[in-house]
């Protein structure tokens, strides 16, 4: 029987090499039959562990006490979420200096001479306590632990793992497959779940995930693999939800209090992330994803782009080539009011957009600093190329502003229908566009029916003020007109333009006392709107200044 075995395994060993190969010495040994507690330890499985030791407890000889902190060792690194069975009196084991190593992350090798199965497998063991020693030297180790026992399912699946670390994702497949047919069960399907989700098929990995949960509801490793998914496809409450239980269990999990302080902070929930954030700072105060949070923070949540800048500065001195924060620094820098943090953010978006290849943020950002300073045609060259690649509701709403203010109403109209298809009620930014576009292509019916439909539906501020602003757009005659401007000006006193179109009326009148009003509290509002600099030269003299 042995004679037919060894071939095959020696194949497969050969399918699944991600750094080592098999020695002469190991090539050369065979399977050496086990029985009792010490083969179902060897099986490695979740289910043959806790039977070996139910077996030790109930009846096993004397002989076979020193599996049980074996048995508890491997249930404890390689499957953590299994309820491990009250342990039974352990003897002495001559495998205890190895765990006690692998305790402290030392891996210690077996002699090259051993043909014991466990001492080429427990060493791995260090590897979940922070060992860091050379994956090969395991996968030689493991190599021979296959060969010495064919039916376990702990070489693949320690196998994969360390292909995994070493960044073959084909190899490590392989491995988790097999050790997945050999019995590992929910580890495998794990390290599975974990090559599909670096290769970015989320799809895949959240129903392989979902159905792993389905059968092991309490497990914490498949709830952190889901809160990563979960957050990865944008479901901020389910993760945010999965990542609050991960951090109950352990709340000095960096990773996860990271994860929890991003999931609040796409929320909206920045005083909520402040906790996590706090409880990550003495962990690594200086990492890369805590300052950029911290300036997401500041720059979302407070208004405060100079706290932001700071941070992303520090962050940027430490990793110069981390395009994420060098293009959110750019974007603060150029919505800046300081014409000096204007050039430098210009500055750097220029190095991005200098390359052959500019990735869709960068685009983007592009194309928002262009329509800040109704640079339309420069807006519309970045534009083009980036619809090619995403036509997001950001990248349609910019699109609509773009043809508007090249004066394209129609080609205006096509983008902003296909925003308010997009995006329905949910976004009043997307009825605003469309609302406008429908009036400005003379289908005022159409946007007189959406208008009314919002103003019944909207409590009031800012967004009432919007609508009866549009709705004095449709109205004939001043008194009309004025009526709507004045109701949007009591939801918002802010509306520029209401507070332009109650300007123009009065300049049009020529009653400057209210026309100066009115112009006063728009400029201070946006001293660089176009359609107030064309009245410059006639109202300087009564502002007192120049705007």
């Amino acid at each position: 029987m042995r004679k037919t075995v060894l071939p095959a395994v020696l194949l497969l060993l050969t399918i699944l090499g991600c750094v080592s190969k098999p020695s002469e010495t190991a090539a050369g040994a065979e399977g050496t039959a086990v029985s009792g507690v010490r083969a179902l330890v060897e099986q490695g499985t979740p289910s043959s562990l806790v039977e070996a030791l139910e077996q030790i407890r109930s009846r096993a000889p004397e002989t076979e006490r020193v599996f049980v902190q074996v048995a508890a060792s491997l249930l404890a690194g390689v499957y953590p979420d299994v309820p491990v069975p009250v342990l039974p009196p352990e003897a002495p084991s001559v495998y205890a200096r190895i765990l006690r190593d692998a305790e402290r992350g030392v891996y210690v090798r077996p002699a090259s001479s051993s043909q014991d199965f466990l001492e080429h497998v427990l060493p791995f063991l260090a590897f979940f306590h922070g060992g860091k020693t050379a994956i090969r030297n395991s996968l030689a180790d493991l190599d021979k632990a296959a060969i010495l026992n064919p039916k376990s399912a702990l070489p693949p699946l320690l196998r994969g793992i360390a292909c995994e670390r070493s960044g073959d994702a084909a190899a490590a497949g392989e491995a988790f497959t097999l050790a997945l047919a050999l019995g590992a069960d929910y580890q495998a399907e794990l390290g599975l779940a974990r090559l599909q989700h670096n290769s970015g098929d989320y799809d895949a990995e959240l129903g392989r995930l979902v159905r792993l949960q389905n059968r092991y509801p309490q497990y914490i490793s498949i709830k952190r693999q889901l809160a990563l998914v979960y957050a990865q496809r944008g479901d901020n409450a389910r993760a945010g939800a999965l990542a609050a239980e991960v951090l109950a269990r352990n709340p000095r999990d960096g990773e996860f209090l990271l994860l929890h302080a991003r999931v609040l902070i796409d929320q909206g929930l920045f005083n909520q992330a402040l906790a996590p954030l706090e409880a990550y700072a003495p962990i690594d105060s200086g990492g890369r994803q805590y300052l950029f949070l911290r300036a997401r923070v500041q720059a979302e949540g407070y208004r405060n782009p100079d706290a932001a800048l700071g941070y992303l500065r520090t962050l940027l001195r430490a990793n110069a080539g981390d395009e994420e924060a060098a293009v959110y620094m750019a974007a603060l820098l150029l919505e800046s009011n300081k014409a000096e943090e204007n050039a430098e953010g210009r500055s750097l978006l220029s190095r991005f957009l200098n390359r052959a290849s500019i990735p869709p943020p960068v685009l983007a950002l592009a194309v928002a600093d262009s329509v800040r300073r109704e640079s339309w045609r420069e807006a519309k060259t970045y534009l083009d190329r980036l619809l090619v690649q995403s036509r997001s509701a950001a990248n349609l709403l910019n699109a609509y502003k773009v043809e508007r203010g090249l004066g394209n109403n129609a080609q205006a109209l096509i983008y902003a229908r296909e925003l308010y298809n997009l995006e329905g009620n949910n976004n009043e930014e997307a009825v605003n566009a469309y609302v406008t576009a429908l009036i400005e292509t003379g289908r005022q019916s159409d946007a007189g029916r959406i208008i009314e439909q919002r103003l019944a539906a909207v409590s009031g501020g800012v967004l009432k003020s919007r609508y009866y602003y549009l709705r004095s757009r449709l109205r004939d005659g001043d008194d009309a007109i004025m009526n709507d401007l004045r109701s949007a000006l009591f939801e918002d006193p802010r509306n520029v333009d209401a507070l332009i179109a109650m300007f123009e009326i009065y300049h049009r009148r020529q009653d400057q006392r209210r026309a100066v009003y009115y112009l006063k509290q728009a400029v201070a509002l946006a001293p660089g709107n176009a359609v107030l600099r064309r009245y410059e030269a006639e109202y300087r003299a009564a502002l007192g200044t120049s705007y």
